[in-house]
């Protein structure tokens, strides 16, 4: 439902994406991330037909946004970084202004209008002046703007940027049903946590490059990230007897003591920490929890990345 191919777009002798190349498949929702600058903003706009590109493609359900980006605009929706909103207008009248920009009609643009504000909770605020909404509502609008043509393809950039907890959470269950709906999301943020619970894949970007694309295991073979686990393991007592105990133990490494947990780096797998945990017991360590994490988002992001800037 998405593809770009070979994509180029230089500013001088920026680079703001240099031969970007993925696709993503229908349903299926696609986290791309990068540090600022690295030139998400720019593809994602090629990709919402906002921007030309210098050189190469980008395809949205088969259409090129270059060569039909009428076609796809019917296909896609943009959701920015920010809302821009209008004095004295209301969240039903903004909608609506929206789907009269798509072409809707009478009652067929009067259901979809109210079919958006039921689905982001802003049927109770149908009334209430754009410009007086929290920053939690309007982020809501801006992705009821983007929906109320029903598009195949969501493209949206930072959704989740200045949002209090409950708000994330909200839109990231959004996001998730819009998914089960047959939905393809692109979507960039900077919470690679949050990421990392909602896409399937993801691609990591710098300096205009994709560096990484596939799945987090997917991206650890390729690029050869060593696969290691943390562990946090609660004492009764003696924390630093425990990790005194632990050093120099084959596939332990990067140890620290807080109060009564130590926690390391494991470079086994399950087994092996299965078999760990049972040596630390018969050792006679009083072990209260014993907690396993997998490498994260933000790990193999820094592994990948370099921290270099345009």
């Amino acid at each position: 439902m998405i593809e770009l191919s070979g994509l180029r777009r230089h500013f001088g002798a920026t680079r703001a994406v240099d031969d970007v190349s993925f696709g993503v498949a229908e349903g299926h929702v696609f986290g791309y991330i990068g540090p600022n600058g690295a030139g998400k903003t720019t593809s994602m706009r090629i990709l919402a037909t906002l921007d030309l590109p210098d050189d190469g493609d980008a395809l949205i359900d088969g259409f090129s946004v270059v060569n039909d980006p009428d076609r796809v605009r019917l296909r896609l929706g943009f959701m920015p970084d920010f809302l821009v909103t209008y004095p004295n207008v209301n969240v039903r009248e903004y909608l609506d202004f929206f789907a009269r920009a798509y072409r809707l009609r009478g009652h067929v643009r009067a259901r979809a209008v109210q079919r958006v504000m039921e689905f982001t909770g802003l049927d109770v605020l149908a009334d209430k002046p754009t410009d007086a909404l929290s920053k939690g509502m309007k982020q809501r609008l801006s992705l009821g703007r983007a929906l109320v043509h029903d598009p195949a393809v969501l493209v949206l950039d930072e959704p989740a940027a200045g949002l209090d907890p409950r708000a994330r959470i909200e839109l990231r269950e959004m996001i998730r049903a819009l998914a089960r709906r047959g939905k393809t999301i692109l979507i960039s943020s900077h919470i690679l946590t949050e990421l990392a619970e909602m896409c399937d894949t993801v691609g990591i970007l710098e300096q205009g490059r994709l560096l990484a694309v596939g799945t987090v295991d997917e991206i650890q073979g390729k690029h050869h990230v060593t696969p290691r686990r943390g562990v946090a393991v609660e004492v009764l007592d003696g924390a630093d007897r425990l990790a005194a105990w632990l050093t120099g133990r084959d596939g332990v490494a990067e140890l620290e003591v807080e109060g009564n947990t130590v926690r390391f780096v494991h470079g086994g797998d399950r087994q092996d920490e299965a078999a760990l945990l049972r040596v630390i017991v018969e050792a006679g360590f009083g072990v209260v929890s014993f907690t396993p994490r997998r490498q994260s988002l933000e790990d193999v992001f820094m592994k990948v990345t370099e921290g270099r800037v345009q």
